[in-house]
Formats: C-alpha cells, structure tokens, sequence
C-alpha cells in the first residue's frame, strides 16, 4: 500500500475551489491544515470527493454563482483553476472563457479576507497575454490580487524535484495580505524522484488488489503486437507509452527516472517478455486511421509477449495519490480526466507545509529558517 503520513493538525483552515479529485485540499489536509467547504462542478468529481470525505462540507455548482457559507477568520483560499485555455496540451486560446475564471479566485478572496491564497496551473501563464490588457497573465493575475490588498509571490515548479516521480511542471501563486508573509519561501528544489518506488509492483503482480485497480494482461491495438510467445519470467515488466505513437523519445520507460508528466489523455501501459520499440515508416494510403496523410513521422510500434494499459490506480500512484483515495466515474476517461487534472498530492503538501510554517511564525509558535535553494520570485 502506498500511504502518506499526516502531519498533526495545525488549526489552520482552509477552503478548495476547483477541487476536483482532491489533490490540492488532499495535499493541505495533510498538511494538517482543516478543511472548511469545497466548491466543484463535476458530478463525478464530486462523487470522488464525497466518497473519500463524507464528512467535508462540499458545494456542487459552477463556482461563478458560488458563495461561500464559511465567511469567517479563513486561514487558506485554494484554487486550482482550469488550464485548458493555457495548457500547451490545449488550443492556447488567449479568449476561452475558462481563462477568466481566475477572476472568481479573486472576487471570493475579496469576499473572505483570508491570510493566504494559493493559485495552481500550468506554465503557461508565464507568456500567454490578457486578452484586454496584453499583460501576461501570471502578471495580471498578480496586479488583481495586488488591487485588493495582496503581495504575491510564484514560481514555476518541475515536480520530479518535489518527491513526485513524474517530470510535469506547475506554476504557483501565493499571496497574502500586505507584507504580512514576507519571509515566506518555496520549498528547495531536490534531486529528481525516480518512478521504481511507487509503480513497480503494480507492474510486476497483477494479483494486488487496490481501489481502481483491476489490471489484466492483454491489450487490443492496431498499433502494436501481443505476441503471446514464452518469455522469461526474471525480467520484469516494464511501462510504456502505448498512444500517440509519433511522439519524439522511445516508449520504453526505466524505472530509475521520472516518469513523464500524467495527463488526461496519453495511454501508458506495461510489456513483459521480448520486448522491443523501433520506429516504422506508415503506409498513409492504404492504412487504417491514418489522421494526417501528409505527415511524414516515423511511428513507434511496441512488440511484447504480454502488453496491458495502465490502471487508474497506476495513473494514480504517479500523481501520488494514496491508494485509499478512489476514484469515482462511469468511465475510463472520466477517471483519467480526474486524476491528470489533478495537483500531485505530496507536492501539494510540501506547498502546505511551507505556509504553515510562516503562518506559524507569523503567529509566534516558530522562528523563521530558511534552507539553502528556496526559491522566490515576487510581484
């Protein structure tokens, strides 16, 4: 079982937009931060959510007409804001609307007061420019945030850095009312985290019995080959990048590395026995699902005796989200939209711990002490 340890409770409070699956409240409560009420709009994220929380108080509905019943003394606003308009994975479109619900973030903030608000998306904002104002948006952000009384600090993370074995790169926002955290810092970059640690049994025993995960050996693709032909049992299985087959860097993962960033659309999977990847040349006259006849790319195909996709579970562990954590969906996709929307949950709580313990200064209970390679950058 793949568990992580909570910290003891703080009495810090704090409050989720955007929740989600978890991963960013997840991260806060284990913090030992309380959580208070979380706003989501996805039904079966929200089933998620109340199927490992029935005791947190959660509001179903589209954050533009949500107003919070915790008004009072909030410690921590959290708001992981869509990023499909921003994302590299998406259309960057300086004017989908979901790239004003930032905006929401902001007038609840206002609204609340609390000491602390963090902000999560993707990289992005660094250069992508308001629409209206031509400011990058990381910087208009900062400028509305600094309009109703906040300084804020960011920094872009890659999370491999931050004890999470996937190399995915996040920004984040923290600000607090005046210059009340100055001595706030980022956590310190580490060395990277390899991926052997949280998936390689998952990928060595199909007998391991966990939430939102039933794994089972055969995989049905035009794209590569199950050969079913003996093999030697020593070796292990090992994973493997079974879509977007034109896709730059060999599909075959080592376990002593990062695994590449989760996210809501790639399909990984294991191959065990004669395992080979090489790059072939498509016939894009005559082939089935061929997408861009004028493309001239070389096209990965694996070769395997046994070859199955990931389970959600194994999406999961990635995003280290504890194996008690389920996921709740009708569906495949709507699982992996989840779970590759989600914060890494023991970044999350590295970010958690770094608040609390300047809240705790703030307040008395420690003094300040920063570690070599902490980062801040400031607006």
């Amino acid at each position: 079982m793949f568990t992580i340890q909570k910290d003891n409770n703080s009495n810090y409070t704090f409050l989720g937009l955007f929740a989600g699956a978890g991963g960013l409240d997840l991260g806060f409560e284990l913090a030992g931060f309380i959580h208070t009420e979380s706003n989501e709009i996805l039904d079966y994220a929200v089933d998620t959510l109340k199927a490992n929380r029935p005791g947190w108080d959660l509001v179903h509905g589209d954050v533009r007409e949500y107003t919070p019943a915790f008004k009072s003394g909030l410690d921590v606003l959290l708001a992981g804001f869509p990023c499909q308009g921003f994302s590299l994975g998406g259309n960057r479109d300086e004017n989908d609307e979901r790239n004003s619900l930032y905006q929401e973030v902001i007038r609840i903030a206002g609204l609340m007061r609390p000491r602390v608000v963090v902000m999560e998306n993707v990289l992005n904002l660094r250069t992508m420019k308001h629409p209206v104002t031509g400011k990058p948006f990381a910087q208009q952000i900062s400028d509305e945030l600094s309009a109703i009384g906040y300084t804020t600090k960011f920094d872009f993370f890659r999370v491999s850095e931050h004890g999470v074995p996937q190399t995915r790169r996040r920004f984040i926002f923290v600000a607090y009312k005046g210059d009340s955290l100055k001595h706030f810092r980022f956590p310190k970059r580490e060395n990277d985290t390899a991926v052997r640690d949280f998936i390689f049994d998952l990928g060595q025993d199909v007998s391991i019995r966990l939430p939102n995960h039933n794994p089972k050996w055969g995989f049905k693709s035009y794209a590569h080959t199950e050969t079913g032909e003996d093999f030697d049992d020593s070796k292990p299985a090992i994973p493997v990048r079974l879509s977007r087959t034109a896709s730059d860097g060999n599909p075959l993962r080592d376990f002593e590395i990062p695994f590449p960033a989760i996210d809501t659309a790639t399909v990984w999977g294991w191959a065990m026995g004669n395992v080979t990847a090489e790059r072939i040349d498509k016939d894009r006259n005559g082939a089935m699902f061929v997408r861009n006849p004028d493309s001239t790319a070389k096209l990965w195909r694996i070769t395997a005796s046994k070859i199955r996709a990931f389970t959600a579970r194994e999406y999961a562990r990635i995003q280290t989200f504890p194996d008690e954590w389920v996921f709740c969906g009708n569906n495949k996709r709507e699982l992996q939209l989840q779970i590759g929307n989600a914060v890494p949950v023991i970044f999350a709580k590295r970010v958690a711990r770094k608040i609390r313990q300047a809240l705790e200064v703030l307040d008395g209970r420690s003094e300040v002490t920063h570690e070599a390679g902490e980062q801040m950058k400031m607006f």
